[in-house]
């Protein structure tokens, strides 16, 4: 039975357990439930603290999990990003007053404080800075304001609470994160376990990003329509009762569709549908 961890909580939860459900898999109705098995697929669901589960994966005791790109580098432990998710976008950098610092050459001597010490370390050591690390959990805005440190490193979405509480964003990001699946670092990746899961969540993702087309069109004008339709490998093609037409079926990215359909319809393409994808494997 393959044994999976899952965020219980926070950013990652919600988004994470849809995306399961959405790949075939049964998920927790009660959030108190921390362990949930689904017979039916061989998986048991392990849901735990989001900054927990790269140790646990780590440490040989899960198979895979989903957490943060950030929280994984951050653990130090021995597990490795095997995919990405899509969801929970977020970027890491410093922090500081107007005119403190403009980049990370410039922290010397300066102490930083994060929820993320171990990554904000590493990040100092491969940068060849000195500076000192405060680990605090929770909300680091006041820090500066309090006088524990003269920099912040932390999760920027928007900003805006870091300019209400005065400060502004320098240097460049420190990582670039988002949801993703993890696995013990070396660990084989072709148990058939594990890659029927990355086929299904691969499945999602594809699903997510692409809708099913369908139109009517002239013969004469298939290899111009065929052309802005290629569809992963190639569109279907099948003859209309009503001679010189034919029905082409595709699939196309959904953030293109609207200006698709536009212009098959200018190329003279009728009955052009949409319909969502639930599912699939490539």
């Amino acid at each position: 039975m393959l044994r999976i961890a899952v965020p219980n909580k926070g950013s990652l939860s919600e988004p994470a357990s849809a995306m399961l459900h959405e790949a075939g898999y049964r998920q927790r109705k009660d959030r108190r439930e921390l362990v949930l098995v689904d017979s039916a697929n061989d998986v048991e669901f392990f849901f735990l603290r989001p900054r927990d589960i790269a140790v646990y994966v780590g440490s040989g005791r899960l198979d895979i999990g989903i957490t943060g790109r950030d929280l994984l580098l951050d653990s130090g432990s021995r597990a490795e990003e095997i995919m990405q998710l899509g969801f929970a976008g977020s970027t890491f950098r410093y922090a500081t007053r107007p005119g403190t610092a403009k980049d990370v050459s410039e922290f010397g001597g300066m102490t930083i404080a994060t929820s993320f010490s171990g990554l904000v370390t590493k990040h100092l050591a491969d940068n060849g800075v000195d500076a000192a690390v405060v680990h605090l959990d929770g909300a680091v805005e006041t820090a500066i304001q309090l006088g524990v440190a003269e920099i912040i490193a932390d999760v920027v979405e928007t900003g805006t609470t870091l300019r209400n509480a005065g400060l502004e964003i320098i240097g460049e990001p420190i990582l670039e994160s988002e949801a993703v699946v993890i696995r013990r670092s070396g660990a084989p990746l072709d148990d058939p376990k594990v890659q029927q899961f990355l086929r299904r969540m691969q499945g999602v993702l594809v699903a997510r990003r692409y809708v099913m087309m369908d139109y009517d069109i002239r013969v004469e004008h298939v290899e111009r329509a065929v052309a802005l339709t290629p569809g992963l490998e190639s569109p279907t093609v099948s003859p209309l009762h009503h001679e010189g037409w034919v029905a082409v079926r595709s699939m196309v990215p959904s953030k293109d569709a609207q200006r698709i359909m536009d212009e098959l319809y200018e190329m003279g393409a009728r009955a052009i549908l949409t319909t969502g994808i639930h599912a699939c494997r490539l």
